[in-house]
């Protein structure tokens, strides 16, 4: 009998413990991700607590989040901004094509919602920023079905480039930013002003402010940048990286050279691992990779030929294109591979040791290490996609439950 009462004691010792939302909350944070995510089976309160974006504040705070590749995006860089005598979209031609890799992808390429929300501009952490330059934009969260309209900017760019920064972990709530800055030429003797407008989620509302920059710094118009740890880059003439910090409180834009060749074809950018700036090119012959140093990804020079062309930068990878298909002989028996030149084609979400390139219509996952390649099969290949003038980017989903009793309003009965 008093063995029997002990383990019943230590049942509802444990049964109270677990009760606690609490003490369930610190036992699950010690859980490693891949057991964590199938708890939500055990009953509607654990996952309505794992699937909470206050659980998921704290639980990546120690784990790391991964994301799942849903598929491409394809912008093509002749409708943006297109004047009144422009190239028009043909009616048979999606706004928003998507190259899907995978069933979830299947299930959003084929659904009604991106008919809805204009032309694709960029992804963060999952949200997808759409619409038509200059004045209407949407961000959409294609895992809660959630979307918001952004009011129309107050200030009027004829050309102009984009940065979009969405917060690290998954919410409920969509917390992001907007930026718009001007892209503009001109050169004047001492210093130069680049107008830049930026819209707040927290704020709902946009607000207007000027960047200074040396005069030969002139941002490449309807680029959208590369985010790093907030910290936004954009590509500039004459090969130079333009690098703007929105917390710093600095209201500058610092630059500095982009290394290698000149005759590049195709240039990418992209996270590392170890959260660097990494930058790929590739020419007929081959591409390279290189990444940018920590110390100058906070404190960028300025634009200059002092004979240190690739000052700041480290290379981490260059290989010949012949011999990596010589590498993959399978592939090399395709006729439309020997026909077609190779190119980079995107970086994977904080990824270094693979890349993705193009071959005419095929894509290929490259891994830098061994130069094997495999393919990748999306679902699209019959749609007429002009490659050399559309930006093709990959689209990462956060890999986290979600549950409509999150959503405010709804509870657990």
């Amino acid at each position: 009998m008093k063995k029997k009462k002990k383990m019943r004691s230590g049942i509802d010792g444990v049964n109270a413990a677990l009760s606690s939302d609490d003490i369930l909350c610190e036992i699950l944070l010690r859980v490693p991700p891949e057991t964590v995510f199938s708890l939500i089976i055990v009953s509607k309160r654990w996952l309505h607590v794992i699937c909470s974006s206050v659980f998921c504040h704290h639980y990546l705070r120690r784990w790391p989040l991964a994301f799942r590749m849903l598929g491409f995006f394809v912008c093509n860089n002749l409708y943006l901004g297109r004047g009144q005598n422009g190239v028009r979209r043909p009616r048979t031609e999606p706004a928003m094509p998507l190259l899907s890799t995978c069933k979830e992808g299947d299930d959003l390429k084929f659904s009604k919602t991106l008919k809805q929300y204009g032309y694709f501009i960029d992804s963060s952490n999952g949200l997808l920023l759409c619409g038509r330059h200059p004045k209407r934009y949407f961000v959409w969260n294609p895992i809660t079905k959630q979307h918001y309209k952004i009011p129309k900017p107050r200030v009027y760019f004829e050309d102009l480039c984009m940065a979009f920064l969405a917060e690290d972990h998954p919410s409920v709530d969509m917390c992001y930013k907007v930026i718009r800055a001007k892209c503009d030429f001109s050169l004047d003797e001492e210093m130069k002003t680049v107008p830049i407008e930026t819209f707040n989620s927290k704020t709902s509302t946009w607000n207007f402010s000027t960047l200074t920059c040396v005069p030969s710094l002139s941002l490449c118009p309807w680029s959208v940048a590369t985010v790093v740890k907030g910290v936004v880059h954009w590509y500039a003439a004459q090969r130079n990286l333009a690098i703007y910090d929105p917390h710093n409180g600095e209201r500058r834009l610092s630059s500095i050279k982009l290394p290698g060749s000149i005759d590049f074809e195709e240039r990418v950018l992209g996270e590392s691992f170890d959260g660097r700036l990494q930058y790929g090119w590739s020419c007929k012959s081959g591409l390279e990779i290189w990444v940018l140093e920590k110390e100058e990804a906070g404190h960028a020079t300025t634009p200059s030929d002092d004979g240190y062309p690739n000052k700041g930068w480290n290379l981490r990878y260059r290989l010949n294109f012949k011999t990596m298909w010589k590498k993959n002989p399978t592939f090399m028996t395709k006729s439309c591979l020997r026909d077609k030149e190779t190119q980079i084609l995107s970086f994977l979400h904080r990824n270094s040791k693979s890349v993705c390139i193009r071959s005419g219509p095929d894509i290929f996952l490259l891994h830098l290490g061994n130069q094997k390649v495999e393919a990748v099969l999306y679902n699209g290949r019959g749609s007429s996609i002009s490659w050399d003038f559309s930006r093709v980017a990959p689209y990462f989903r956060p890999d986290w439950p979600h549950s409509s009793l999150c959503l405010p309003g709804k509870s657990m009965t």
